[in-house]
């Protein structure tokens, strides 16, 4: 591990990372242009290697897999504007390796077709769900209720119970309230989420106060994380001790992101750490992956790992508050981990807000938009 440490030294030196996790703690020497990146048309062993791992794919699938993806991601924009207002939601099917949109009647469905999107027809728009999600964001929710989202698949809104609270009164009447709003279904979790932050420990990414968390993404001045790792004007240093900059913007609960100032001889560089699992990632621009395709999260305590995009427009209701338009994966993250960065091919989308479990056991997180954030703070995402 002492080498690894001197690798990852000799990068920070030079600047601010954007990445999910800069820790001295796993990280590899400084990236090539041979070695370090994926490149548009050939996909790095170690991605597959991680696709395999987490998805249980074997190389051949997860190669036509990401390429089915790219696609779909390519296609969904297209096809949501081909809808219009019939749009009713749409999802990548891992089984078909295509996009699949929802729309509420006939007349637009030969029009996304067109776009090369499988089509289902549905009773209810995308504008109608998510004004019942509005209506039950509206509402206060109890500890026994984990979160709620709109599923497209469904054509409803799904709320998200903890098994072991789902008889209490308080949960009870929430649901009541709910189902008043529109379509609703209740579905039982294990746990309630909670964020991924941690108490410092030494050589991790950046500190504020005595919270570690991970840097999501360069943007032009600075990175975007968590904001439940800071508040705006808290100072922030660097793994060596060093001072980075501050937090210019935060908001957490409702939101939950943040960006930070990057200054004192610190740089940006639009880079995801692949923490030796996978070559360092280029970032190339900010196209939201759909529900169903592949992501993967770099974080400064679990470092890399992927799974599957669950859900869009999620709320989750932690201890502290709920944070509505969410993301929801089968990603696992854990303390620390906080503000890293979920990217889905070349693309970012996030920054890790919470979620529950762990890598070892399995669990699943959530992340703040990275547009929503950029259009917030008025940042543009550094690409290559």
């Amino acid at each position: 591990m002492t080498v690894v440490r001197t690798g990852l030294s000799a990068l920070l030196l030079l600047g601010t990372w954007a990445t999910a996790g800069l820790v001295p703690a796993a990280a590899a020497d400084s990236p090539s242009s041979s070695s370090a990146v994926t490149s548009e048309t050939q996909v790095s062993n170690g991605l597959l290697a991680a696709m395999q791992r987490d998805l249980g794919l074997t190389a051949p699938q997860a190669e036509a897999r990401l390429a089915a993806e790219k696609t779909a991601t390519a296609t969904q924009g297209k096809a949501r504007t081909a809808a219009g207002s019939s749009y009713g939601g749409s999802w990548f099917d891992a089984k078909t390796n295509r996009l699949t949109v929802a729309v509420t009647g006939e007349e637009r469905a030969d029009a996304v077709r067109a776009t090369g999107a499988t089509v289902r027809l549905v009773t209810r728009s995308a504008r109608q769900l998510d004004a019942a999600k509005a209506k039950i964001d509206a509402l206060s929710a109890p500890s026994g209720v984990a979160g709620w989202h709109v599923d497209p698949k469904a054509n409803g809104v799904v709320v998200d119970v903890v098994t072991a609270r789902k008889s209490d009164s308080d949960v009870q009447a929430f649901l009541a309230k709910a189902r008043k709003t529109g379509p609703v279904t209740v579905k039982e979790t294990p746990q309630a989420p909670k964020t991924f932050s941690a108490g410092t420990v030494g050589g991790d990414p950046y500190y504020t106060g005595n919270v570690r968390c991970s840097i999501g993404f360069s943007v032009n001045g600075g990175f975007v994380t968590a904001g439940h790792c800071g508040q705006a004007g808290a100072g922030v240093s660097g793994w060596d001790g060093s001072a980075i900059g501050s937090f210019q913007g935060s908001s957490f609960p409702g939101n939950d992101y943040a960006w930070v100032s990057v200054g004192n001889g610190w740089w940006t560089v639009p880079v995801v750490l692949g923490w030796g699992t996978v070559p360092d990632q280029l970032v190339r621009g900010s196209a939201e992956a759909p529900i169903g395709a592949s992501i993967c999260r770099s974080g400064s305590t679990s470092h890399w790992h992927c799974g599957n995009v669950l859900g869009t427009n999620e709320t989750v209701n932690y201890a502290q508050g709920a944070v509505t338009q969410m993301t929801g994966t089968s990603v696992c993250a854990e303390p620390g981990d906080s503000g890293g960065s979920f990217i889905s091919g070349d693309q970012a989308q996030g920054v890790t807000s919470g979620g529950f479990g762990n890598c070892t056991s399995g669990g699943q997180t959530w992340h703040q938009p990275i547009n929503e954030i950029l259009n917030t703070f008025g940042l543009t995402l550094a690409t290559a």
